[in-house]
Formats: C-alpha cells, structure tokens, sequence
C-alpha cells in the first residue's frame, strides 16, 4: 500500500514539476507534436476513405474487397510495420522525412477502415423512401447524393472519424522509436532511465488527449448531425452502425 502511495506521489511530483512543463521536451510542445501528426494522418485518410466510400456506397460494389483490406489492416502489427517502412524507405529518402513518412503511413492505415466503413455503410443506410421522394422530384443522381444520401450518412461517418482518431492518437507514440517528438517520448525515455513516473506520465498524457477528442468529436456531430438523424442513429441498433467501430462490414436488414 505504501509504495502504491509513493507511486502516485511520484506521478504527482512529475506533473508538478515546472522542467517537464518548458523547454522543447516539455509537455506542452510534445502534445503539440502528437497532435501535428495525428491531424496530418487524419486528414490523409480522410483524403483516401471518404471518396473511396462514396463511390463504394453509392454503387453498392466492391464491398467484399473492403472487408477483406479492412481485416487485413487490422491484423497489421504497427510497430512492425513502423520499422518494416522504416528499412524500405531510408535507402531512397533523405533527411527527418525517413522518420515521418514511416510514422504517418501506419496511422493512416490504421484510420482508413473505419473513416471507410462509416462513409459507405452511412450512404447504403439512407432511408430509400427519402432517396426515391427525390428521385421523383426530378433530383440528378448527384443532387442525391449530395443533399439525400451524403447528409444521412452524418452520423455513421463522425462515429467513423471519432473511431479513427482514437486509434491515431493512442499509436501515434510509435513515433518516438523512430526517434521523433510526441508524448510517446515520454514512455520511452521513462524506460530508458526506469523512471515509473515519466513513463505513467506519459502514458496518463495520451488518455487524457484522447478522452478530450472524443468529447470534442461528439461536439461536432452535434453540431453538423441534425436532431432527427441522430434520434434515428441512437435507436437503430444494426449490423451497420456497429460495424463503424468493430469493422463488421455487414449490411442492415
């Protein structure tokens, strides 16, 4: 019980202290560094997921490629990979881009099954009656697309995002083995030199980003999902909404 004790004191003592919290291996500028590189590989994979899911959702083909690239990125060891690209990329690349581009790859692989899943699972579970309303209205196939199908499938593509980002940020950390800044810094230097502290310090560090970015993520799909849509999400509880988290790349009933 003591040591439990002194062990929270000194995890305590390490956030207290002014040195961990200035200088360019302080805590402000290591979250800014894991925040710049999950912003730069949610946004990559947003590039590639969103249209790829469009075009998926939207012509109903190419679901059986995605289940099996989806399962297959999830089986994909991310430090493994990490080095893998490391070793593959260091002989043609030249400067810190060796150590990033490795970095940023593994976590947009990470992101794009479920930003992919959510984008077309939300379009095939747009209501067909809002869908065929349009289409007699004299609505182009694009019009529904983008203000029936796109808006529909709101709160299926913010659950996929928030599920992306969560991943990003908690194996954003692998950076820190190729050498790089962020809060991963802190778990491996705390290794290095058996400091419990540093390393709990770290580690408590990037739940609290992610809790933070969960809150703010549900804040946004609040703002951008409108009351009915998000009513209907909250009261469905089909295959396809559970896939956004678990990868389950079934269609509803």
């Amino acid at each position: 019980m003591a040591a439990a004790d002194g062990d929270v004191m000194n995890i305590v003592g390490w956030f207290a202290d002014p040195a961990n919290w200035s200088g360019s291996g302080g805590i402000p500028v290591q979250v800014g560094y894991h925040l710049l590189y999950s912003g730069i590989a949610l946004l990559a994979a947003l590039a590639i997921a969103v249209p790829l899911g469009i075009v998926i959702g939207y012509t109903g083909r190419g679901e059986a490629v995605v289940a099996g690239f989806a399962n297959a990125l999830r089986a994909l060891p991310s430090l493994g990979l990490l080095v893998l690209l490391f070793l593959i990329i260091s002989p043609v690349v030249a400067g810190k881009l060796v150590y990033i581009l490795p970095t940023i790859v593994v976590l947009v692989l990470l992101a794009v099954p479920p930003i992919l899943t959510g984008t077309y699972a939300g379009i095939q579970s747009a209501d067909q009656h809002a869908v065929d309303a349009a289409r007699g209205m004299g609505f182009t196939r694009t019009q529904i697309l983008l203000r029936v199908q796109l808006p529909c499938a709101l709160p299926l593509l913010v659950s996929g995002v928030r599920s992306a980002t969560l991943q990003i940020v908690s194996t954003a950390t692998i950076a820190a083995y190729l050498g790089l800044q962020g809060l991963g810094r802190f778990i491996l230097d705390g290794r290095a030199t058996a400091s419990f502290s540093e390393m709990a310090g770290g580690a408590i560090l990037v739940a609290l980003l992610a809790i933070v970015l969960e809150f703010t993520f549900a804040w946004i799909g609040r703002l951008i999902v409108s009351p009915g849509l998000r009513r209907a999400a909250s009261k469905s509880a089909s295959p396809i909404e559970t896939s956004v988290t678990t990868f389950t790349l079934e269609k509803a009933p």
